[in-house]
């Protein structure tokens, strides 16, 4: 049976298990979410996930939400971008954690405010406010960068797609590569990988102007 991921081109919580996906090599189809419709607030949704939240991983009798739980998940089923050590699984976990909390959640918060709400909603306290932390988060992930390839381990692993996810978006959320060139090297490598694609070339996206 094929893969079913619920998702949305936009987010970049999806994109990090269709990259996965796609990586491994998986048989997998994208289900589209209407977000921006509020698909992912109704009952219907909160029957698929009652956090409703983007991505749903279903595979079978198997359905898991949360990005970093369905990429252990894949970790576990394939045998692939996984850790070798304990140390390693420890240090991915680490920076799947720091991720979710610290880069992921305000870069794409950030990234909905300057471009999802009308302009004339745009909080533009938060938006610089949000700026800040986003722009401190980068500061850390492209330091540790300085002097490896891959955030966890000497090869790509799950901490490098949980972290790269909403880097690659086009729309502006004050993120310059230029600016970070530890990440900008590391981005490039990411996208080398064979099997790699932008995440609008893997999932629906809802605005396509966007």
């Amino acid at each position: 049976m094929t893969i079913e991921l619920y998702c949305f081109g936009e987010s970049g919580h999806s994109y990090k298990v269709a990259l996965m996906l796609e990586l491994c090599g998986l048989d997998w189809t994208p289900r589209f979410v209407d977000f921006f419709a509020g698909e992912s607030r109704s009952p219907a949704f909160r029957e698929v996930n009652e956090m409703g939240e983007c991505p749903v991983f279903v595979d079978g009798a198997t359905k898991i939400t949360q990005s970093g739980v369905i990429l252990q998940h894949l970790v576990e089923t394939t045998g692939k971008f996984g850790p070798k050590t304990k140390e390693e699984e420890r240090e991915i976990l680490r920076w799947i954690l720091w991720d979710n909390h610290k880069l992921s959640s305000q870069a794409g918060m950030l990234r909905f405010l300057m471009n999802f709400l009308p302009e004339e909603k745009r909080p533009q306290e938060v938006i610089a406010f949000t700026t800040g932390r986003v722009k401190s988060a980068f500061a850390v992930l492209d330091a540790h960068l300085a002097n490896r390839d891959w955030i966890a381990a000497d090869r790509p692993t799950i901490a490098d797609f949980t972290c790269c996810a909403y880097l690659f978006y086009p729309e502006e959320f004050n993120f310059n590569r230029a600016d970070y060139p530890n990440i900008d090297r590391w981005l490039d490598r990411i996208s080398a990988l064979p099997g790699w694609k932008h995440p609008y070339d893997l999932m629906p996206r809802a605005f396509r102007g966007a």
